[in-house]
């Protein structure tokens, strides 16, 4: 399955890289270029680093039960 789109990175290839010796997220942003466009895989890239037994902590990937709260701020003209 393509997990990275925009570089064509595969789950195989995160695997293989894996096996080859990658351990972190940014070893493996290095390497294959993952998460470096637009950035919608990483989270998925995180899972299969978790299946893989690699980052068992998913990396340090928070995950929020509940909405997190936002604040907007009001931008006054000069």
């Amino acid at each position: 399955m393509i997990v990275c789109v925009c570089k064509s990175v595969s789950d195989r290839k995160i695997r293989a890289s894996i096996a080859e010796g990658i351990h972190t997220f940014d070893e493996l942003q290095f390497e294959l270029g993952v998460a470096m466009c637009c950035g919608k895989c990483e989270e998925s890239v995180r899972d299969v680093m978790a299946q893989s037994g690699v980052c068992a902590s998913r990396c340090g990937v928070e995950h929020h039960t509940q909405a997190v709260p936002l604040t907007f701020f009001e931008r006054k003209a000069a």
